[in-house]
């Protein structure tokens, strides 16, 4: 009888060892790639610039929408004020594309084609259209010029804010990074939740005390949310969910959660009565959703920088034949 080798090294013929009772001299070989290194490149990106324009993006897009509810409902200040701020973070966020891509020129020859089917390219034209009209809504907004242009602007811009707020996640997912590409179907929803919490924050922290209820409202839901999103995530994930809970990346997600948890606790109790309350309710939020896109940026690095985070999941997914290599 002819034995095949799996790729530890080890026989099949183990198994008929095994049913005698007898114990394996060998042991179960570790998953490791030559020398240790990484088996997949670690994202190039900075930190700062990448999880600072997921963070910025998340931002102006659900701020868009939180600004367009407050204008239907005649929230008039708190409405200037998201607008006005959703322009800023998508300017800002912009410009960290920018920043990391090295040469400017490379985000407008991104805009020479759409492919459907490449996160990048669409993210790109969704900056391209969600910039100018964030931009008319804050400009006719403050100036109060042309309102029916500006109340077109801002549809617009509510419009594509969920696009823009969760499309990053899509961007990370669509890598071969494990911790990113093993959570893609909960990362945008998680993304998502994360921008509604910076969005209400931003609300609490620039609209008037009397006009925060919504936000404090969505802020609570968006706490919860992202709750749920991540304890899914994790799930899914198995053992790669180790880099979301240690190191720098599980300081940072722990952080997140205390910090959406109390801003949206404290704007649901105290927000509406004091205004320095609201104002560290809004903080709170912010810092958590920071906290968050700068977390999950952490763990994508570590478990590409990990080979058993490449190995160990496709050699469950492959299941006993794929050990015993038949």
């Amino acid at each position: 009888m002819s034995h095949s080798t799996d790729r530890s090294g080890q026989r099949t013929g183990r198994r008929r060892r095994n049913r005698r009772g007898e114990q394996l001299m060998v042991p179960r070989a570790e998953f490791e790639s030559y020398y240790g290194r990484p088996i997949i490149k670690a994202p190039s990106w900075s930190a700062q610039d990448i999880a600072g324009y997921f963070f910025l993006g998340g931002l102006a897009g659900a701020g868009s929408v939180l600004a367009a509810g407050a204008q239907l409902t005649g929230r008039t200040a708190t409405a200037t004020a998201m607008k006005v701020s959703s322009l800023v973070a998508v300017s800002l966020s912009a410009a960290a594309l920018v920043h990391d891509l090295g040469v400017p020129r490379r985000f407008p020859n991104m805009l020479r084609v759409l492919k459907p089917t490449s996160p990048m390219s669409v993210g790109s034209w969704l900056l391209a259209g969600y910039g100018p009209a964030a931009g008319a809504a804050a400009v006719t907004a403050v100036t109060g010029r042309l309102p029916r242009a500006g109340a077109t602007a801002t549809g617009a811009a509510a419009l594509l804010g969920p696009a823009v707020a969760s499309y990053t996640a899509v961007l990370a997912a669509d890598t071969a990074v494990p911790a990113w590409h093993g959570a893609h179907r909960e990362l945008p929803y998680l993304f998502v939740a994360s921008a509604t919490a910076a969005a209400s924050g931003m609300a609490l922290l620039v609209g008037p005390v009397s006009e925060t209820a919504p936000a404090r409202s969505a802020a609570v839901l968006a706490a919860a949310a992202d709750e749920v999103a991540t304890r899914k995530a994790e799930r899914r994930l198995g053992m790669v969910a180790e880099t979301y809970r240690q190191g720098r990346a599980g300081t940072l997600l722990r952080t997140a959660r205390l910090l959406t948890a109390a801003g949206a606790a404290t704007g649901l109790l105290l927000g509406h009565r004091s205004r320095p309350a609201a104002a560290v309710a809004g903080l709170a939020l912010l810092a958590g959703s920071a906290c968050t896109r700068f977390g999950v940026f952490a763990a994508g690095v570590a478990s590409a920088e990990d080979p058993k985070y490449t190995v160990a999941p496709q050699r469950a997914a492959a299941g006993p034949a794929g050990e015993d290599g038949n």
